[in-house]
């Protein structure tokens, strides 16, 4: 068996219980960091750090205040995945091509319907909750 067969591909795989688990809040970290490099990505989270704690006063039920809390994360994975996919399409290569536009906008488009669900969902908590 050569030294390449014995190295696995992923480390993370041969790891079990709390020392996988442990790995695995590092690899998350990691992700983080890398996140924060993205400028939309530090405006959502400053956002978030307005919004998730007005949840809990806008709401007037532990279930509205999930679900205003919910959105806002929401905002949050999308944007995460969305960064994930165009840094898959730019590792591939720095080109033009369709397909890779095509990712990207789909990635920006499901960012964009996040920010509309979750401004739409604040808008009527808001209105329920002063205007009504």
């Amino acid at each position: 068996m050569s030294t390449e067969e014995s190295v696995p591909a992923n480390p993370q795989a041969a790891r079990r219980g709390l020392h996988r688990l442990f790995h695995a809040g590092l690899i998350s970290a990691s992700g983080f960091r890398s996140a924060w490099q993205e400028a939309a990505f530090r405006h959502e989270v400053l956002w978030a750090v307005l919004l998730l704690p007005a949840a809990w006063w806008v709401g007037r039920s532990w279930i509205e205040s999930v679900l205003l809390t919910a959105v806002v994360v929401l905002v949050l994975i999308v944007e995460l995945l969305n960064s994930a996919i165009e840094a898959a399409i730019d590792r591939i290569g720095p080109e033009w091509h369709p397909l890779s536009k095509s990712a990207k906008d789909m990635g920006s488009a499901a960012v964009l319907l996040a920010l509309l669900l979750c401004g739409g969902t604040w808008a009527a908590a808001l209105w329920h909750r002063f205007a009504a």
